[in-house]
């Protein structure tokens, strides 16, 4: 009798682990003793009581086949050399550059800074906040204006928010906010699209013939202008202040090593783009936006703010400042709905400047500016009119009625120009400019051969004398000692050991899905042909590019349930700004213009209801039930009373309080009966691939966390990508662009594609995953957090539950009872965890004093009973306080975390031991020491300090 053939075929050999079995950390066996822990025998069947059927979908997404790592990787090779790499003259603020080597290996491509998290626990992101200071004393010192942020999404919104702050901050009663002619078309259109909703009126004038006559709030100025032209706009801008407006100056980082800082000649605010340090164009982004401002102004920013205050010790030590999560505490009040920043960028723009120091900074610039000065004087020689006597890197040529010939010409020879209009050709010079680029140009503008040396020898400079920058920049020690690459890279090593990211450990934070970023995924971000194309470089050029998008918002759709989406919002907090824009256009299109009210639950997201406030709604709170869902009979008062003017219900789902309502599809009909529109906050998306769809339970749109749900790393708190997705009926308002494809409704971020550079790691998680792999993911996600749920119920209250007890993604664990009875508060647990060696879970969201868990279906069973055990031993820990064991301000929960500097001190005066301090699990072979104590938050909000402290300040 032959015995039966069990040999694999050697098309299974040859796939190997699928890569779901990568992603996904308990094993089937863990699976299986994770779900007699929840009491259910399969996943299916844990699924099946904790969503509801009303949403389920009963169809299998229709996605391609889970592909192996090589042949995804192989597919992103094809789909990137359709892009054509070329030598990038266009400009309008992007711009070729050279990434330091240390740099991309060492923080671009390097997990300890791209996995990390918002610096929120500020104790153990000393390192990211560090470089991030440094990023601040960079803006600060180029731009001549005393307080900067952490970074802004980019440039446009850099300004858009720059507008919002000069009528905020000003006293003009006027409405109006001039912008400068010369300012970068997508600046302007980005503008435009914050400012109607606004009820603001944007002119938009030559500033070179001075100021528009009447009254206005504003004036945004562009220096060195889009042309290229330097201009001295210090007696404009003396005058816009006489009249009672605010000015912001969107100006070129590298040019201020050349030129007058904006704040020398009277701005009030900068703004503008650090993409040119170091970091790739990425056809669009991430690159990180920056704003600065004068005294007085600190406390109205938007954004980030990292400053300095002292910990325990009295040691300086870093945090985030201010203002900082405002959207999150004043909601409908807060005067930006940006919650998140660019900060793996920032870091790369602020490691370039340390690399480069203030001499080298010069030296690039001055290198653009030769090349561009003598590109001019041989366009002269050869009889081009130059448009400009005074410009820093970027030359426009007249040419009457030759542009487009000229243009395609230099394409061909493979360099790319700027297309201004029939007559005009605009050409930018960078610090990857060649001789060859410049010949290539001339050749194109049908000149014959010219000496580059006898021109450079023969040109002055083009910067007028009384714009010469004269005052010093980069002067803190730190921009001058790491001139070499061993010296760089120990600063980096040693900022990163001072970090808890997600390659040291779990990272629970609920909302913010902190999973796996496959070294796949990441992989094809920094190839020449995804990074160095120009987001308004011709189609044809990037095809690739057009490709992965379309490909990707496809994807986008069928998971969702949509019927179009666009990858423009460079953000969340952006997504849902879009996606608030295109329900208020349809309602305008549609003649009910007067639809304006927003119905918000009390549980959602901070950012619902400051975006709601951008798009011109009016925010109306509907509140939540006892089970933390929302109120239905509250919703059907707040409809009756608003019915008319009804336009729409942002609610997330599953819900923030980490719950599948059972009322969903209740809720969008009831929103729909009223003739408004249904937006589903896709934060939470990953709870409901491959099972449910927003838009077939009731959503019209919903913006999707691809920085969350599909992978994108979080960076230390940004880069992120915000997609919009909508119903057929409104996908003509999804955002356009200027310089590219337009629709009804205005950009939201300065690119076509917004942050792409990044897209091909959403891209590849799709294509490693599959439709199967998706459904497992969430099946995991959800068994997670109900076994943390079930394992941790007897020892701290969870919040909310919904069907049969159970949660959906993640779990709230209620602390307000033990810090009544004891004393010991949330921020006390989340401290003492940095001791068991984990970072905390989000803190107090959405309801105060509690701890929100996302285990995520990345983490392994043993990381998972790690954090378990932990929050067990900390409740015992708790109750030796309860029983007077340990005193209720000298304990080891109060005086967390503890540094290796406490433990080892010579005297130890506390009531427990230095191991409980430092080894509360026991001694391990790997232990993370945060470099600080507890840091007073309050001190360094009273004495704020925004830029580089002093090397004395870290002095005994």
């Amino acid at each position: 009798m032959a015995r039966p053939d069990h040999r694999a075929s050697l098309t299974d050999l040859s796939r190997g682990v699928p890569f779901s079995r990568r992603h996904i950390g308990p094993s089937a066996a863990d699976q299986q003793q994770m779900l007699d822990t929840v009491g259910y025998s399969s996943a299916e069947d844990l699924l099946d009581a904790a969503m509801p059927g009303a949403i389920r979908t009963t169809q299998a997404l229709n996605l391609p086949a889970a592909a192996t790592e090589p042949e995804v990787i192989a597919e992103l090779r094809q789909i990137a050399s359709r892009n054509r790499v070329m030598s990038q003259m266009i400009g309008l603020g992007y711009y070729g550059t050279h990434t330091p080597p240390v740099v991309l290996r060492n923080v671009l491509e390097n997990p300890s800074w791209y996995t990390a998290y918002t610096p929120y626990q500020p104790e153990i992101s000393q390192g990211r906040l560090e470089a991030l200071l440094n990023f601040q004393t960079v803006i600060s010192d180029l731009t001549g204006l005393p307080t900067a942020g952490a970074s802004l999404l980019d440039e446009a919104t850099a300004a858009a928010e720059a507008m919002t702050l000069a009528r905020r901050a000003g006293k003009s009663k006027s409405s109006r906010f001039v912008v400068d002619a010369d300012a970068f078309p997508q600046t302007i259109s980005v503008i435009a699209t914050r400012a109607e909703p606004l009820g603001i009126e944007v002119t938009v004038a030559d500033l070179s013939a001075g100021l528009p006559e009447g009254d206005f709030f504003g004036v945004l100025i562009q220096y060195p202008g889009a042309s290229g032209a330097v201009r001295d706009h210090a007696a404009l801008i003396s005058e816009a202040h006489e009249r009672g407006a605010i000015v912001a100056v969107a100006a070129d980082l590298l040019s201020l090593t050349l030129l007058r800082a904006p704040g020398e000649i009277g701005a009030d605010i900068a703004v503008g783009s650090a993409q040119r340090f170091g970091v790739p164009m990425g056809f669009g982004g991430p690159h990180a936006g920056y704003m600065s401002v004068r005294a007085g102004l600190e406390r109205s920013m938007p954004g980030r703010l990292v400053g300095v205050s002292k910990d325990a010790d009295g040691d300086p030590a870093y945090r985030l400042a201010l203002q900082t999560r405002e959207q999150h505490i004043r909601r409908e009040k807060a005067t930006s709905n940006i919650c998140t920043a660019q900060v793996l960028l920032a870091v790369m723009a602020s490691m370039y400047a340390v690399w480069h120091g203030p001499d080298g900074l010069k030296q690039i610039a001055e290198r653009a500016h030769r090349n561009a000065t003598v590109l001019a004087a041989g366009l002269r020689a050869g009889g081009v009119e130059v448009a400009h006597e005074y410009f820093f890197d970027t030359v426009t040529a007249r040419v009457p009625g030759r542009a487009a010939e000229i243009v395609h010409a230099a394409a061909d020879a493979g360099v790319n120009l700027r297309l201004v209009d029939a007559d005009l050709v605009g050409i930018a010079c960078d610090e990857t400019t060649t001789d060859g680029d410049l010949l290539s140009v001339w050749r194109a503008f049908g000149l014959g051969s010219l000496s580059i040396s006898d021109l450079d020898a023969a040109t002055p400079d083009a910067l007028p004398d009384a714009l010469l920058r004269s005052s010093a920049y980069l002067e803190h020690p730190v921009f001058s000692a790491h001139r070499s690459e061993t010296q760089l890279l120990r600063y980096l090593k040693s900022l990163a050991d001072k970090d808890y990211a997600l390659d040291r450990g779990m990272i629970p934070l609920g909302s913010c899905t902190m999973k796996l970023n496959a070294t796949t995924e990441m992989e094809p971000v920094t190839w020449p042909e995804f990074g160095s194309i120009h987001p308004f470089a011709p189609v044809e050029q990037a095809a690739g590019y057009e490709e992965l998008v379309r490909t990707l918002e496809g994807w986008l759709a069928e998971v969702t349930g949509y019927d179009a989406v666009s990858v423009q919002p460079n953000a969340g907090s952006q997504g849902e700004l879009a996606g608030l824009l295109a329900i208020r256009a349809y309602h305008r299109d549609n003649g009910q213009a007067h639809r304006d009210v927003c119905l918000i639950p009390s549980s959602a997201h901070g950012t619902n209801a400051a975006s709601a406030v951008m798009a011109g709604m009016r925010v109306v709170v509907v509140a939540c039930d006892d089970e933390g869902n929302v109120d239905l009979a509250d919703l059907d008062a707040k409809i009756a009373k608003h019915v008319e003017n009804l336009s729409a219900i942002m609610v997330t789902y599953p819900s923030t309080h980490g719950v599948y309502e059972e009322g969903i599809t209740e809720l969008c009909g009831k929103v729909h009966a009223a003739g408004g529109q249904v937006y589903v906050d896709g934060a939470n998306l990953n709870a409901l691939l491959g099972f449910a769809k927003p838009g077939q339970f009731g959503a019209d749109v919903s913006h999707l966390n691809l920085h969350k749900t599909f992978c994108i790393p979080h960076g230390g708190g940004g880069p992120g990508v915000g997609p919009v997705a909508v119903g057929a009926h409104l996908a003509p308002y999804l955002p356009g662009h200027p310089l590219h494809e337009g629709t009804k409704v205005g950009p939201v971020s300065a690119a076509p594609h917004g942050s792409a550079g990044i897209l091909p790691i959403s891209w590849a998680y799709l294509r490693l995953m599959g439709p199967d792999g998706l459904a497992k993911a969430t099946a995991s996600a959800v068994l997670a957090a109900n076994y943390v749920a079930a394992r941790l119920r007897e020892h701290y209250p969870v919040l909310y539950s919904g069907n049969k007890g159970l949660v959906a993604h993640e779990c709230i664990l209620d602390l307000r009872g033990i810090t009544r009875d004891s004393g010991v508060t949330v921020d006390d647990v989340a401290k003492r965890l940095v001791d068991y060696g984990f970072h905390a879970p989000t803190m107090s969201f959405p309801v105060a004093g509690t701890l929100m868990v996302e285990p995520t279906e990345s983490e392994d069973l043993g990381e998972l009973d790690r954090f378990i055990d932990a929050m067990i031993a900390i409740r015992g820990e708790i109750a030796q306080v309860q029983d007077g064991v340990w005193p209720a301000d000298d304990n080891p929960l109060r005086n967390a975390p503890h540094t290796a500097a406490a433990v080892t001190a010579e005297e130890w005066a506390h009531p427990y031991s230095r191991q409980t301090a430092a080894y509360p699990g026991g001694v391990t072979a790997v232990k993370y020491w945060p470099p600080v104590r507890r840091i007073d938050q309050a001190y360094g909000d009273r004495n704020l300090v925004c830029s580089c402290p002093s090397p004395e300040a870290f002095e005994d």
